[in-house]
């Protein structure tokens, strides 16, 4: 039976509006849960709950199927019953400045701690230097010096002592001390003592030679008393201090007791302060700096008493959920800052800045993906953290060796992190491709699907689902019309009339642009026209490219026919996508035929304009051929197809059947109705085969007919398996109710033959032929005749080698 147009009916699938309760979406309930996602969020649901090592979870899916907001609120509902994870700081390592360690408290301690050790250096800033000034640390303090100085000056007494006797004075010079001769109570000038006997002066001499001695085991003597005074005032000054601060740190031990470490930190920094006493006195009492360092070494000083927090601020109950939208190495694992002092580049555990990991640790982290892998080193500190379990504040400027400066080597602070990462399904099957760490890390997979069964419960969803989207956006409400239309070009948007896209973004996008339109046309609810309006207007802005196209073809500089009969050339149809739009155009195709060996050349190919699935359909369009018309003789033809105008690449196989079916007019010399377009694969055995972009391709090749003028004679041949994928335009489907346009489904290359050409195709009889002037016997025949050529083109050359017939078939054809 010949192959009829389809109806109205079959072209758009409208949504019914009867089965509707309800006049407009502000009289529904928001969706319970996620419409169409059960695989997701079962594996959702299981990636969460499990806690074992490696199950990790990647959500893969398209853009617009709510997965971030489907994450996050699974995430956010999980962590909200879950218990707050401990606050982790890092404090100064007194013994090891360059590797800061790193203490664990309670929820909501941290700041208290960073706030005590405030308190307590502000305080002692204040006891200390009024401690130093206090009657008892001067008595003590003036003991010890009178001490030195009697024990200096008894020693010096003896010296004396011995020298009186001998005539000696013992004298302080600006040199140091020194002997010389007496005569009475006074020194003797050196002009007498000359004057003296000879033996008298040697007697002197010798004298002073023998108490020099005695001298400098006094002078040598000295600085053991002076390092003895020292040490007994620092032990007073320890002593001292101890006594300020014991108090003090005593109260904080007891606010903390039970957390060990942060009572071994208090020991430290109370052993610490009564060493570095000096950074609590005032400036002008401690030692002296260089000029215009004394304010920033005393501030240096103090920042050790400091506690650096690991987390931002305070946050809510339970564990956290973060979302990190630069994950650059060193927002991951943290940083480690560095200012510039007297030109030489400086840090210290308080500038040691968290990455996203430690406001994570102990809930979890959403990442992207595909941001994630663009970011240098960041994927592999992701992976680092994860198996050793532990956090690494990394430099990564240190890391490369690429700087040489002071930096930091803090303690790791252990890692209880569930990472989300969430990229498409590409790069999800690269990972598990290409990264041998990938599996072993991310074993949860949640996959979103992008399209789902259109069924009563998904409308009915998908009103609640419209309904959540306009209320969270603060947009009208849809009335039933307005839902429908919506359903509908969900539909189209998953090319198929039998299923809806659950690409919520998109759809929200084209919920605010209807709310926009229904408010200029003074709407209290989005219709139908509102929608459609939307629809329309989002077109327009993106068919620049496509009108174009159009006008090419309109004025003639693109070669299309649209009525009347070629042989050789027919109208195949593709899909341009630019962007987010996509929309279909006709290319001529034509073929030429002559004697040869079989071979069917595929111009695109072999200019490297076509793709290898282009290249593929036309190898299995040969096949088809060969075996249909020549399978007990040689294919005896040499055959070229060209996409005429064609300038840009070609690739795909849907347009394989109208290559078939040009060969085919060729080698019958049968003309081909102009007005009709094709699309559709072919396989071995001559079925047409689905394609995609069938309704772009079918409104492309209408459009130019509708320029031109409908005749009812044009139509578009499309896959039967494709019939279910259509959701047509308004304008197609009504000119098809007019009998203007026809759209043709069709199952084999003989239904598609005999509507192009009018003519039956012929079915294979007993004797191996087809029924007479049928398309296939046209066919036979002519490629029967090329065989018989090439037969006796062979045989007047009998000394021509096997391996150049194909030079002198072509060399004959030529002539």
């Amino acid at each position: 039976m010949p192959v009829k147009g389809l109806k109205p009916a079959a072209l758009y699938r409208r949504c019914p509006t009867s089965s509707f309760g309800f006049r407009s979406t502000a009289e529904l309930e928001d969706l319970d849960g996620v419409l169409g996602q059960d695989r997701a969020v079962e594996a959702l649901t299981f990636g969460i709950g499990i806690r074992r090592d490696g199950y990790n979870l990647f959500v893969l899916g398209p853009p617009g199927t709510g997965r971030h907001s489907v994450v996050r609120d699974y995430l956010r509902r999980r962590a909200a019953a879950e218990p707050t994870p401990d606050e982790w700081v890092y404090v100064n390592n007194f013994e090891q400045p360059h590797r800061p360690r790193a203490l664990s408290l309670p929820p909501g301690r941290a700041a208290g701690l960073k706030r005590d050790m405030e308190r307590l250096v502000e305080d002692l800033r204040a006891a200390v230097p009024a401690l130093f000034e206090s009657d008892e640390f001067r008595t003590r303090l003036q003991a010890i010096e009178e001490e030195f100085k009697e024990l200096q000056e008894a020693a010096f007494k003896t010296v004396q002592a011995d020298a009186n006797k001998r005539g000696l004075a013992l004298v302080r010079t600006p040199m140091g001390f020194a002997l010389a001769p007496m005569r009475g109570n006074e020194v003797m000038p050196p002009d007498e003592f000359n004057k003296l006997p000879e033996a008298v002066r040697k007697q002197i001499e010798r004298d002073i030679e023998e108490l020099q001695v005695e001298l400098q085991a006094v002078v040598r003597r000295i600085p053991d008393w002076e390092r003895d005074r020292r040490a007994k005032i620092r032990d007073l000054t320890r002593e001292m201090t101890r006594l300020a601060v014991a108090g003090q740190i005593a109260e904080l031990k007891r606010t903390y007791d039970g957390f060990d470490q942060v009572i071994a930190y208090f020991d430290a920094v109370e052993h610490d302060i009564a060493e570095s006493v000096d950074a609590f006195m005032p400036q002008e009492q401690q030692p002296q700096a260089a000029p215009g360092q004394g304010p920033a070494r005393a501030a240096a000083a103090l920042r050790r008493y400091q506690v650096a927090l690991m987390l931002d601020g305070a946050r809510p109950a339970g564990a956290p959920v973060i979302s990190e939208e630069l994950p650059t190495q060193p927002n991951l694992v943290g940083r480690v800052e560095h200012q510039a002092e007297m030109g030489a580049l400086l840090t210290d555990f308080t500038m040691i800045k968290p990455g996203a990991l430690h406001r994570a640790n102990g809930g979890y982290l959403v990442l992207d993906a595909l941001r994630l892998l663009q970011q240098p080193y960041a994927w592999e500190s992701l992976k680092r953290a994860l198996r050793g379990r532990h956090v690494n504040v990394e430099s990564l400027g240190q890391m490369l060796s690429m700087i040489s400066t002071v930096s930091l080597d803090p303690e790791p602070i252990p890692l209880d992190v569930k990472v989300v990462l969430i990229g498409d399904r590409r790069l999800y099957y690269m990972l598990c491709a290409a990264d041998p760490d990938f599996p072993g890390l991310f074993k949860v997979m949640v996959d979103f699907e992008e399209n789902i069964d259109l069924t009563p419960e998904t409308v009915r969803g998908y009103a609640r689902l419209l309904a959540g989207v306009a209320r969270r956006a603060e947009l009208r409400p849809l009335d039933r019309g307005g839902v429908a239309r919506v359903v509908e070009h969900a539909g189209r948007m998953a090319g198929d009339a039998e299923k809806v896209s659950v690409q919520v973004g998109h759809l929200a996008d084209l919920l605010r642009e209807a709310d926009y339109f229904a408010g200029t046309a003074g709407h209290r609810l989005i219709g139908r026209a509102d929608v459609q309006q939307a629809l329309d207007a989002a077109v327009y802005r993106a068919n620049r490219a496509a009108e174009q196209t159009r006008e090419a073809i309109a004025r003639e500089t693109v070669l299309i026919d649209t009525d009347g009969a070629r042989v050789a050339q027919i109208n195949g149809l593709a899909v341009y996508g630019l962007g987010n739009f996509a929309f279909g155009r006709p290319s001529r195709i034509t073929a030429r035929v002559r004697m040869g060996a079989g071979e069917v050349v595929d111009i695109e190919r072999r200019v490297e304009l076509g793709g290898p699935l282009h290249a593929k359909g036309v190898l299995i369009l040969s096949a088809f051929l060969g075996a249909r018309f020549a399978a007990d003789h040689p294919l005896s033809l040499s055959a070229s197809l060209v996409f005429e105008q064609s300038y840009g690449g070609v690739d795909g196989d849907s347009a394989s059947s109208a290559e078939c079916y040009v060969l085919m007019s060729a080698l019958s010399d049968l003309p081909i109705r102009q007005g009709l377009a094709v699309t559709g694969s072919v396989n071995q055995h001559g079925e047409v085969q689905a394609i995609g972009g069938v309704n772009e391709k079918i409104e492309g090749f209408f459009d130019i007919c509708a320029d031109r003028g409908l005749t009812g004679r044009q139509g578009v041949l499309i896959p039967a398996a494709n019939v279910k994928h259509l959701m047509l335009r308004g304008d197609v489907v009504d000119a098809v109710r007019r009998g203007m346009f026809n759209v043709y489904p069709v199952t084999s290359i003989d239904d598609g033959i005999e509507l192009l050409t009018g003519r039956r195709a012929g079915a294979l009889r007993k004797d191996g032929t087809y029924p007479p002037d049928s398309v296939n016997r046209l066919v036979q025949d002519r490629l029967l005749e090329l065989a018989e050529k090439r037969r006796r083109f062979g045989a007047r050359r009998p000394d021509a080698a096997d391996g150049d017939a194909d030079t002198g078939d072509t060399k004959a054809a030529a002539r």
